[in-house]
C-alpha cells in the first residue's frame, strides 16, 4: 500500500528554441501489491510517450522518483498545473 500520493507536472519552455516540454510522474499500486512509477513527457499539447516500471518496495520507486525530479530542475523543468487536471 502507497503511504502517500506522489505526483508531480512540471514544464519547460524558451520560446526562442520553440521548446515546449512537458514531464510527468506518478506513483501509485498495482493488483499486486507492488509500486509502480508512471512517467510521461512530450510537447505540450500532445499526448507524449509513457514509460512504467514497478518496483517491490515503494522506497525503491521514491527514491528514482525524487533522482529525476532532482535531474529535471537541474534541466530547467518547473512545476505546473497540469491541464485537465485538478489538485
Amino acid at each position: 500500500m502507497i503511504s502517500q500520493p506522489y505526483f508531480i507536472y512540471v514544464e519547460r519552455t524558451e520560446a526562442a528554441k520553440n521548446m515546449a516540454r512537458y514531464y510527468a510522474m506518478e506513483i501509485s499500486e498495482t493488483l499486486f501489491g507492488e509500486a509502480c512509477l508512471t512517467r510521461t513527457w512530450g510537447r505540450i499539447g500532445s499526448r507524449g510517450q509513457s514509460r512504467l516500471q514497478q518496483f517491490e518496495t515503494e522506497s525503491e520507486a521514491v527514491d528514482l522518483f525524487l533522482d529525476l525530479m532532482r535531474q529535471k530542475r537541474k534541466r530547467g523543468y518547473r512545476p505546473r498545473r497540469p491541464m485537465g487536471k485538478s489538485v
